[in-house]
Parts: C-alpha cells; structure tokens; sequence
C-alpha cells in the first residue's frame, strides 16, 4: 500500500476532492511512522490535508496511528494531560508551568509533554521547567515513576515519539505547519481520563474537542491561550471549548481583574527573567496580574480534572504552595 490513493482522494481538485476517513488517515499515518512511504508523498499529503483544512476524523485517526507507535506507557495514567506544542511566539514567561504545579499539589498527576521548535530564551518552556521546578523525564518509564514520586513530570516529544518529531519539523522543509501539530495535542500518550490543550489560531478549539470525542476522552478543555499554550489571559472573557463526563461542551470564563496588560512584554525586546517564576511562587516578589494568569489557568485546568470548587480550591494551594518543600522545590 503506497499514500498514492490518499493523495489522490484530497488532491483531485474543487468539488471533486474529499477528506479522509478515520480509518484512512489511521492507515496514511501508519506507513509514515513505518517510513515505508515515499517522502513526496508524504509532503503532500500533509499539504493537501492543511490546504483543505483539517477533520476531526483525520486527527482522530493520526492520533491512533502515532498512539499504536508508541512504547506501551509503564504505569497507571496520569490525571491529566498537558500538551505543549506551541512556538511560543507573542507571549511572555510560560506563567502556566506554575498552574501545573498547582494542579499536581491538588492531587492530580500532570503530565507535560511536548517540543517548542527553536524557541530558546527566557520565554522558553524548556528554559523554565527546571526554575518552575518541574522534572523533566528521559522517556517513559522514567516519567511514570516521576509521576508517582513528583506528581508531575515533562516528557519531550524526542524522547518517546523520534519519528513524531521528524514529522514536525517538516515545517523547516515546507514553511507551514501541518495537521502533525494538531496531531500531537491530542494524542495523551498516557491515556489520561482529563486533558487540557491550548491552540493560537481559534478555528483549531471546536476541530481538537470534536476529535478528541472521536477519541473517546471524557474530559476536555481548549482555549485560545497565551502563545498559543494553555494559558488563559485573566483580564478577558475567555470561550471554551471541549468535553464533560464524555458528552461536547462549551462554556466562557469570564475576565479575572480588570488590568489590562499583554502576556508579551509591551516594549519590542524587554528583558524577561525565568527567575520571576520561582520568585513569584517563594513570595520573594508579587505581580498580581501574574498571579491572576495563574490561579485563573489553574482553576480550569482543576475544573478538567473534575473539581467542582476549583477556583477556591486553587487559591488555598496557592496560599499554602510553601508550606511544605516538594521534591523538586523551586529555587529561590
């Protein structure tokens, strides 16, 4: 079997073309992780489905695709699932690591995964996780057991999923993303019951809930988010998009405090300090819009796992965030 009859089936031109089926792009993407189809195929392809636009059922039989590649995960699931796949572009400090922490004292294993492309910096997911104090895993096994221990871990995407982020950086090839970073946000390699996802381009909040109810998730929550990230802007009303107790929802945050200020830094080339993550959560400095971006993220990210009183239940972690040192406490 080549990719020559999906080509043909999205390619074939206005009124003539179609997208795939579920079971079609499952096959599609198996022989692309297999490497067994040809590289202009597979380029095309992932253009076509792009220029097209997205289905659901294509993500949804991506996802099982890549999920079948995967290497068995070594433990129970975690509680919820937290991709971070975005450029980080035109945004500020990744203030939503803190959220996660906040989320794992409540109880909930939060797995992070994830690949920021080139970003580096201070605004860097990666450049942060270690002052967030955020362990990061050298693949599964290794992020189960932090899971047990920590409550939380980050899984880079070239540690569990190589073939995955070779597909993702086709982007450096062809100069446009494809439905592969869709893909990824919605594949939850541990198979976790909850699952919050961020997207910079609205169109993609509805496409992610309806495939994950494609892929048989019971609790989901979508924003449009800082960079792109799950991350919500606490001085705007925010829509959301996803899943609850396995049926399609939808629902609006509304703004948190009346300040209005962008995630970015306003003045073009403003230093950003990491360290304003650990400094905030020691106490060592305040920003209460900071701690709205916070509190406010973490709140639905609580709401996702199944806690009713999240907001009140998000501001006593953070009231009592030092009381106790975690494993892996934040340098100050």
């Amino acid at each position: 079997m080549s990719l020559a009859a999906y080509v043909h089936a999205l390619g074939r031109g206005p009124g003539r073309s179609r997208a795939l089926t579920q079971d079609e792009a499952r096959d599609a993407m198996t022989q692309i992780i297999a490497g067994t189809a040809a590289p202009e195929a597979v380029g095309a392809l992932l253009m076509l489905m792009r220029y097209r636009g997205e289905t659901a059922p294509e993500i949804a039989g991506c996802a099982e695709a890549l999920r079948a590649s995967l290497p068995l995960w070594p433990g129970p699931p975690a509680g919820l699932d937290w991709p971070s796949y975005a450029a980080g572009r035109s945004r500020g400090l990744p203030w939503f690591l803190l959220s996660a922490r906040l989320v794992a004292m409540a109880g909930v294993p939060v797995l992070l995964h994830g690949w920021n492309g080139a970003q580096s910096g201070p605004a860097s997911v990666r450049g942060a996780l270690e002052i967030a104090g955020i362990p990061v895993a050298a693949g599964m096994d290794a992020a189960a057991a932090q899971l047990a221990t920590t409550g939380i871990t980050y899984l880079p995407l070239e540690t569990f999923a190589p073939r995955a982020l070779e597909l993702l950086r086709l982007r450096e090839v062809l100069g446009l993303r494809s439905a592969v970073n869709t893909v990824l946000r919605v594949m939850n390699p541990s198979r976790a019951p909850a699952a919050v996802q961020g997207v910079f381009h609205p169109p993609y909040r509805a496409l992610q809930a309806e495939a994950c109810g494609l892929l048989d998730l019971a609790n989901l929550t979508v924003l449009k988010g800082g960079g792109g990230e799950f991350e919500r802007h606490p001085s705007k009303a925010v829509a959301l998009f996803g899943r609850r107790d396995g049926a399609e929802w939808s629902s609006e945050a509304p703004p948190l405090c009346d300040e209005t200020r962008r995630l970015a830094p306003e003045q073009t080339g403003a230093a950003l300090d990491p360290q304003d993550l650990a400094r905030l959560w020691s106490g060592a400095c305040e920003d209460p819009f900071a701690t709205a971006i916070v509190l406010g993220t973490a709140e639905l990210a609580l709401q996702t796992a199944g806690h009713a009183a999240a907001r009140p239940l998000a501001e006593s972690l953070w009231a009592r965030r030092n009381d106790t040192p975690p494993p892996n406490r934040l340098s100050h």
